[in-house]
């Protein structure tokens, strides 16, 4: 039987595979050979662990990377799309908007919008707590 430090270890080593493969097609059975469990034991496992299930996991891992790239410009969202592993524009739009409250294209400009004040007023994005405390 494993010890607990070597189940822990495995699982981290599958996290990391996913951490770096997100936008590679990755199938639950790649992750759980990356830990040497069967699919379900590694499911199981992995749920206790971190709070979510591996799928849940990947996607969150999509979804940011999405968002840092949405702040970008000169990147279409079709292109951040394809390069964060999802395979549908329709799909990857419709979990985005359930995640952030928005979809994409609106997230891009707000964002845009967010980085244009805080290099034209910085004062407004600066909290007033640190202003008072530079100056008293």
């Amino acid at each position: 039987m494993p010890r607990q430090a070597d189940i822990y270890s495995r699982v981290v080593a599958a996290k990391l595979f996913i951490d770096e493969n997100y936008h590679e097609p990755i199938q639950l059975k790649h992750i759980s050979q990356k830990a040497c469990f069967s699919r379900f034991h590694f499911h199981r496992v992995f749920t206790k662990i971190y709070g979510k299930t591996p799928l849940e996991y990947l996607t969150a891992k999509r979804l940011q990377q999405a968002q840092h790239l949405l702040q970008q410009e000169g990147i279409s969202i079709q292109e951040i799309c394809n390069s964060v592993g999802f395979e549908s524009l329709a799909s990857f739009s419709l979990l985005f908007k359930n995640r952030n409250g928005y979809a994409p294209q609106y997230y891009r400009s707000l964002a845009f919008i967010k980085n244009k004040l805080a290099r034209e007023q910085p004062h407004q994005v600066i909290p007033h707590c640190i202003i008072q405390n530079m100056f008293s």
